[in-house]
């Protein structure tokens, strides 16, 4: 597949993306080198190969998922500059 300079103007287009027009012949060559390096991944060989997320076996850790009530409001609220009522009070900034 080859990207002519109307497509890579297109692609731009799409993108919302400015591209002068004396910079659309290197944009398309660009987009053309992408492509040719994707053919040659489609080229290589893997039958039998599994889908992996790293190139070392491991499971994710974790952790359970436990709901924790927290139950210190009051250590929370010890830093805040301005406290009433057990929430954070802030100064009105819509009038």
């Amino acid at each position: 597949m080859s990207i002519d300079i109307e497509t890579a103007r297109n692609v731009a287009r799409l993108a919302r993306i400015r591209v002068e027009e004396d910079a659309l012949p290197a944009l398309a060559g660009e987009f053309n080198a992408i492509l040719g390096f994707i053919e040659q991944l489609n080229e290589v060989d893997v039958e039998g190969v599994e889908p992996m997320t790293s190139v070392t076996p491991m499971r994710l850790k974790r952790r359970e998922d436990l709901v924790t009530d927290g139950g210190c409001q009051d250590k929370v609220l010890a830093n805040a500059p301005d406290a009433r009522e057990g929430f954070f009070a802030v100064p009105k900034v819509v009038e």
